[in-house]
């Protein structure tokens, strides 16, 4: 018996209610639709029995994968010899000494409706964003002049040996695509306290209304992508460097940099996460050639 099937089969002793899934299809859990196999995943329904599998996992010397809605990742074919736990069944929101906590795996659209029925402003900016609060914490995600560390004020996490701990925002390292909880992927995000203001609801649907109508109009959201591929180069955007370049509708088998906004790299049907993976390769070579820019991705890779 290998370690994953050791530790699936402990989970399932000690933790009867856990969800489990042997050699789950990544591309089901993915916003590119593609990725081969995890070896193992889990569905936790709580705090506490994510913290239990975290413990578990760590005795047997596996270090999970957190994922949230997959919206920024990118699996390899091959699949993940790996233990991947999905975190969306964590996704409780509450208010609690006039600040906004939520958990983890709420999606940041179900988020801002939450804030919005609250009559809170400050994450119209979020509602548009295809990721969980988790993942959103991890990567100070933003959008349309709105970022995370705007309004966070402090994160809940799971520490590498499963011990729960807090840091304020001030602690947490937030900068461009960026925080602390980069740097440390074995910890889990658990909760986040945001400090929102109060606010006219009409005021806050019209924001957000305007905000989806922009995206409808400038992002190819009939096609399965990860978002913006790249980082913003200092000084400079992705988008306009590879437009630049005259790699608008360029493509690798099913994968193409969107005719309609080139920083997006999209599915446009029977992609495979090679053809996404050879894509950005090509796309960041060609823009390094004639623009000398070094474009990093903000996809994140796995099983690679």
């Amino acid at each position: 018996m290998d370690r994953f099937s050791a530790l699936a089969t402990e989970l399932k002793r000690t933790l009867p209610g856990l969800e489990l899934r042997e050699e789950e299809p990544m591309r089901g859990h993915t916003t590119f639709r593609v990725g081969g196999p995890a070896r193992l995943m889990a569905l936790p329904g709580s705090r506490k029995e994510a913290a239990a599998a975290v413990r578990a996992a760590a005795e047997k010397g596996i270090a999970p994968f957190f994922l949230g809605n997959g919206s920024n990742l990118l699996v390899s074919d091959a699949g993940y010899e790996g233990f991947v736990l999905k975190v969306s069944g964590l996704d409780r929101v509450w208010e609690a000494n006039r600040r906004l906590r939520a958990e983890s795996g709420i999606s940041l659209a179900r988020l801002a409706r939450a804030a919005l029925g609250r009559g809170l402003t400050g994450l119209e900016f979020a509602h548009g964003i295809p990721g969980t609060l988790g993942g959103a914490v991890v990567m100070n995600a933003g959008a349309y002049g709105g970022e995370m560390v705007q309004v966070l004020t402090a994160v809940t996490y799971l520490d590498g040996a499963g011990e729960e701990r807090t840091l304020p925002a001030a602690e947490c390292a937030l900068t461009y695509r960026h925080s602390l909880f980069s740097d440390h992927p074995d910890w889990l995000v658990l909760e986040a306290e945001l400090e929102l203001q109060p606010g006219d609801a009409e005021a806050i649907q019209a924001r957000m209304d305007e905000l989806a109508a922009k995206r409808r109009e400038k992002q190819p959201l009939e096609w399965p992508s990860a978002g913006s591929t790249f980082k913003r180069p200092e000084g400079r955007f992705a988008a306009a460097l590879i437009e630049e370049c005259g790699l608008k509708g360029t493509r690798v088998g099913g994968a193409q940099v969107s005719e309609k906004h080139a920083g997006f790299l999209v599915n446009r049907g029977g992609a495979t996460a090679d053809d996404v993976r050879r894509l950005i390769a090509r796309v960041q070579e060609t823009v390094l050639a004639r623009t000398g820019v070094a474009l990093e991705p903000e996809v994140k890779f796995l099983g690679f």
